[in-house]
Parts: structure tokens; sequence; C-alpha cells
């Protein structure tokens, strides 16, 4: 197992525990996995956010943490949050993220989840250059999200 992947999992064992939030000490969780303050923010920033129902805020000073906060929400709440959250551009990483965590928390299935990752992958826009293919996406994203909430 990668370290990233040991960091991600002990937070959310540790949000498990807080019964859907925690407070992460970066230094105190870093000595206890020997590694560096970086690696912890690193996982925290790439894998505790919006777009995978996490909330973050960071308090700093001598007793500072980072507190994280799962978000529970209803499937309608799910599909509004992530339309507001896709903006007017979308890599295709960031597509599947969206994809990956909908999936997850069980707003789509498993079948409307492999439609969308269709709809939105490299090779179906392939003939559009890298920055039009993300605008693109973006809005078949939303328009794919408008759909599921009706």
């Amino acid at each position: 197992m990668l370290l990233s992947e040991h960091i991600a999992k002990l937070i959310e064992e540790m949000i498990e525990e807080g019964e859907g939030s925690t407070n992460v000490r970066r230094n105190d969780l870093a000595q206890r996995l020997g590694c560096v303050p970086s690696q912890v923010s690193y996982v925290i920033s790439s894998r505790f956010t919006p777009e995978r129902g996490y909330i973050t805020e960071s308090r700093r000073g001598g007793g500072g943490y980072i507190r994280i906060v799962r978000v529970p929400m209803s499937k309608d709440e799910y599909l509004m949050h992530f339309f507001q959250a896709i903006g007017t551009s979308l890599s295709e990483n960031e597509a599947k993220a969206y994809v990956r965590n909908l999936l997850e928390n069980e707003v789509i299935s498993a079948r409307e989840a492999s439609v969308i990752g269709a709809a939105v992958s490299a090779s179906a826009l392939g003939k559009l250059d890298a920055g039009a293919a993300n605008i693109i996406r973006a809005d078949i994203m939303r328009h794919i999200l408008m759909t599921l909430m009706r």
C-alpha cells in the first residue's frame, strides 16, 4: 500500500470513529506514520475535497489542526453540490473523481457511472483540443446532473 493510501485510510478511520468528523494534527499524524507533515497535507488537500463529500478547515497556531467533516447529503443535494462545483471547465480526472464519488455514495448506479464516464472521456472528446474538451466536458456533466435531478 502506498504511503498516501495509508494516510487516507487512517484519516477515514478517524472520521468514522468521530462519527463524521475529525481534527487532524499534521505533525502528530506525520510522526505516527513516519512521514513529513507535507505528505499529510497533500493527502488531505487531494482526497478530502468538496468533490468527494468533505469540508476541511485549517486552524493555525500552537494548537493548530485541520478539521475534516464528511457532509451527509441527500441524492439531490449531492447532485446540486456537484452541479455548482463544476465551473466552466472540467478535466477528465476531475470528472472521474465526481463520478467515483457519486457512485461510492450510491447517488448513481454502476451502469450510470459507466455511461457518464464514457460520455466525458478523452476518447469521446478526442477530436477537440484539450481546452475545448474541458469546457464541453463541464457542459456535458452539468446537463447529466440536471437530468439526474429530475
